[in-house]
């Protein structure tokens, strides 16, 4: 069963993934490389880590090729209904009954291709967290010996795409990508079970064969660096520094949800890291993660202020959105903060700081242990007087008492959300990006918070942290 990591990993001393690549479908962002000289074309492994974000449309995760013949053409993705398919050009080998469809956790996928073994149904086999896949909608097996494309001569191998390089573009994070060259290897050797019965991953100690490599990501300016020792760095377009990330299997970050966008209808992008609401909608889209204790801190890019002087609204909730025309702050178990620098909530407007536009940078400050919230944008904090000039949290005026928004009937956890107070047809969309620790947006300064973690354009209040499982196991 797939699950987010949830332990506290802090002082455990386990085995740290760094870093993952994000990839947003729009762009085609992609990984390639052309091989020279072939070398096995029957045999290889894989392993990696993927935290999907959409579940509407096709995701290339490795492809060779674009024959219509399997050893002309072998693409492994994520179908357009959220199964992960292994086909070749002639023959789909394999589709699973699983549906991968949680946006929030992160999947290990395992792969052997090994068209040498005698038994038709070990040729290939797929291990999702941990455990063997043995359910499928599609189950063909390869013929003994078979070739593939991959490994061979003049072939371009791409990470993020189709074999075709353009078609079936990802849409997610990939960590810790290793590729076998020649070796049928078993799934045990990059990961392993924790006490607590989840799959986490461990360090690979063994060889990659010839055109084998292991990316983890680790170098901005050379995303796709192969650190196996071998050298097989492949090229990186489309993917820019900021699609680097600190969302990992062993630190997963908090996004936004595109599973709660029944009503909202709202665009996910970067990630799931960008929200683009819909011009004839007034709902709002909720956080990934909800809170019930602790002090957290998160920043947002007002990237598109919309149409109105109050209709960007960023804030909080205790409840999704159960309407197309709910809007956030319409009721007293949310809480939205507006481009004119005020806030509201059930229903009420109340003067609160200086207003703000496109590209400034808002900062939230929530502290669920005394029940408050504070609201600042460009660097400063909302002073309560229809200001933002106080440099630190310590003027009274400027808390907000979210007492009575956290005691009504929709419980006390409380989700991050983002919507539109105008939801008009013919308005402009409101855009916002969210940085809960992992910007999808360049940071032209770079603060973290107490503990290490994030990355952020403004310092982090003390004792205030980002969102992400290792601050949620150690403050929440």
């Amino acid at each position: 069963m797939p699950l987010i990591l949830p332990a506290r990993t802090l002082d455990t001393g386990g085995y740290e993934i760094d870093n993952s690549l994000r990839y947003n479908s729009p762009d085609i962002g992609r990984l390639g490389k052309t091989i020279s000289g072939t070398s096995n074309r029957k045999t290889f492994s894989l392993s990696f880590w993927l935290k999907k974000s959409h579940n509407d449309g096709n995701g290339g995760i490795m492809g060779v090729g674009t024959a219509s013949s399997d050893t002309g053409k072998l693409n492994i993705r994520i179908t357009g209904s959220d199964f992960l398919k292994i086909e070749g050009g002639a023959t789909t080998y394999r589709v699973t009954n699983r549906a991968f469809r949680d946006n929030s956790a992160w999947y290990n996928i395992f792969i052997s291709f090994d068209s040498t073994q005698s038994t038709a149904d070990n040729r290939i086999s797929i291990y999702v967290n941990g455990v063997e896949e043995t359910s499928f909608s599609t189950k063909n097996n390869p013929s003994q010996d078979a070739n593939t494309p991959f490994n061979e001569d003049g072939k371009t191998h791409y990470i993020g795409t189709a074999g075709d390089g353009s078609a079936e573009p990802l849409d997610g994070y990939l960590a810790e990508f290793h590729y076998i060259d020649g070796t049928r290897k078993a799934h045990s050797d990059f990961g392993e079970f924790n006490d607590n019965g989840v799959w986490i991953p461990k360090a690979y100690d063994g060889s990659y064969g010839t055109h084998g490599f292991y990316f983890q990501f680790q170098d901005s300016g050379n995303l796709g660096d192969d650190t196996s020792g071998n050298g097989n760095d492949y090229t990186a377009s489309n993917l820019t520094s900021t699609d680097q990330t600190t969302d990992t299997p062993t630190n997963n970050f908090c996004t936004m949800n595109p599973l709660d966008n029944f009503y909202a209808s709202g665009v996910f992008a970067e990630g799931n890291l960008d929200l683009t609401t819909n011009a004839s909608a007034y709902a709002f889209n909720t956080s990934t993660f909800g809170l019930d204790s602790g002090k957290w801190y998160w920043e947002a890019k007002v990237t598109n202020i919309g149409t109105g002087s109050d209709n960007w609204l960023l804030g909080i909730t205790a409840s999704p959105s159960i309407s197309a025309s709910e809007m956030l702050g319409q009721h007293n178990y949310s809480l939205s903060y507006r481009n004119n620098g005020n806030y509201k909530t059930s229903d009420a407007n109340n003067t609160h700081g200086a207003s703000f536009t496109n590209n400034d940078i808002v900062m939230f400050a929530l502290d669920l242990d005394n029940d408050r919230l504070y609201l600042g944008h460009g660097g400063s904090w909302a002073d309560g007087s229809g200001n933002t000039d106080e440099s630190d949290l310590s003027n009274s005026n400027s808390i907000i008492d979210i007492s009575g928004l956290r005691s009504t009937s929709k419980g006390t956890t409380v989700f991050i959300a983002f919507g539109d107070g105008n939801g008009n047809s013919s308005s402009t969309p409101s855009e916002a990006q969210l940085n809960f620790g992992n910007p999808p947006f360049a940071i032209s300064s770079g603060n973290s918070d107490g503990a290490g973690f994030g990355n952020f354009e403004y310092a982090v209040p003390s004792g205030f942290y980002s969102l992400c499982t290792k601050n949620l196991a150690e403050y929440g």
